[in-house]
């Protein structure tokens, strides 16, 4: 079982950043596939962006070129670095992990309980 905690929510105007982190519980997770989703008010969750643990990292066309994923193995973490932020990147941001599943559908096994971004205009 994993389980995942993220941390480094907050209010930031627009055109700040942020940064993400979700320490993950368990040994393996070295081998786990990891990533992130959101969720707006009144909106679907949406993929935000994903990382394999050979480094490989996938990202949701809406924050291409100002989001950034990364992993540190070992310290069991997975970061998402959150650039010229816009009103439109707040929601609940969830860490997710899996250990066969990538990809841009919520179908990872393990899920954080979320971390509010809120980004004023």
């Amino acid at each position: 079982q994993v389980q995942l905690v993220e941390s480094g929510g907050g209010l930031v105007q627009a055109g700040g950043s942020l940064r993400l982190s979700c320490t993950a519980s368990g040994r393996t997770f070295r081998s786990y596939a990891m990533g992130w989703f959101r969720q707006a008010p009144g909106k679907e969750r949406e993929f935000v962006a994903a990382t394999r643990w050979t480094s490989t990292t996938y990202y949701a066309d809406s924050v291409k070129g100002r989001f950034t994923i990364s992993r540190d193995n070992a310290k069991n973490t997975v970061y998402l670095q959150m650039n010229s932020l816009k009103p439109e990147d707040t929601a609940v941001y969830y860490c997710v992990g899996d250990q066969r599943y990538i990809g841009f559908s919520d179908e990872y096994d393990y899920w954080g309980q979320g971390t509010q971004v809120t980004v004023s205009s």
